[in-house]
């Protein structure tokens, strides 16, 4: 019953990055974005990491996506060449390809159903995040601020200051 579920999260998860990439509208890519994401917070349910599922849910699905969204309204598309116009799509395909390649090649080699899976308690976690990791946590959501107020700034253009 595991195989039935890692194979329908990861099938998500490929056919959302698929999506992200194929659609000419960037909201839709945005919302494919959120399902590709979702689907990963399944995995890592399945893997028996589900402190890892809900921060994907709650920052990726959630707050990275409205983000996101925001950034997309904020812009003005009309500034920027199509995705069409890009001459470099076709090196991109192969890298994206060789990158597959690759991680094919890794999940063949290292055998991943042969590692004991354990649990971590949420104290021990939680204790690790709040004192180890408490000062990176205020560093990448300072850069996210900054970045959600550059896009605001970008936004107003110059003729509109206040």
């Amino acid at each position: 019953m595991t195989w039935f579920f890692f194979i329908l999260l990861s099938t998500m998860t490929v056919g959302g990055a698929l999506g992200v990439v194929s659609t000419r509208n960037v909201v839709h890519a945005a919302l494919f974005l959120l399902v590709s994401l979702l689907a990963v917070a399944g995995l890592y349910v399945l893997l028996l990491t589900e402190f890892l599922a809900l921060v994907q849910i709650f920052i990726y699905g959630g707050a990275i996506i409205i983000v996101l969204l925001f950034a997309i309204m904020l812009t003005r598309s009309r500034e920027y060449p199509r995705i069409s116009d890009n001459g470099q799509w076709p090196l991109a395909a192969v890298a994206a390809l060789a990158f597959f390649g690759l991680l094919t090649a890794s999940f063949v080699v290292n055998n991943p159903g042969a590692v004991e899976r354990s649990r971590v308690p949420f104290a021990t976690l939680g204790r690790s995040l709040f004192t180890d990791w408490a000062l990176p946590f205020e560093i990448a959501s300072l850069v996210l601020l900054i970045a959600l107020i550059g896009a605001i700034v970008i936004a107003r253009g110059e003729g509109k200051r206040a």
